[in-house]
């Protein structure tokens, strides 16, 4: 079992920024790669980044390309995600997720651990 634990979250007003941390737990030496979903407000949960395990694939979605970064320390079992001219639209509860599989996925259904979320809400 993976367990993860996101934070960072808050409240920032738009143009601002935020980096959202995930922090994993329990059975880590295998090869995850990792994802960072948001729900929005009465909206399904959709991919946001993805990262290989080794840290070098990423893979956005195309509304934060240029704005989000994600990365990654494997030896503090950490993950990143640099959010930067934040919008309104960016507004939701942000999840971080791991799976075994090898390329990094977009749909949620290859993604076995999630974290509990964190709330990220940008005013205009």
């Amino acid at each position: 079992q993976v367990q993860l634990v996101e934070s960072g979250g808050g409240l920032v007003q738009a143009g601002g920024s935020l980096r959202l941390s995930c922090a994993a737990s329990g059975r880590t030496s295998g090869r995850y790669a990792m994802g960072w979903f948001r729900q929005p407000p009465g909206k399904e949960r959709e991919f946001v980044a993805g990262i290989h395990w080794s840290g070098y694939g990423t893979l956005y979605t195309d509304s934060v390309k240029g704005r989000f970064t994600i990365s990654r320390d494997n030896d503090n079992r950490k993950v990143y995600l640099q959010m930067n001219s934040l919008k309104p639209e960016d507004t939701g509860v942000y999840y971080c997720a791991a799976t075994e599989a090898g390329p990094v996925p977009r749909n949620r259904e290859s993604y076995d651990y999630w974290g509990q979320g964190t709330q990220v809400t940008v005013s205009s």
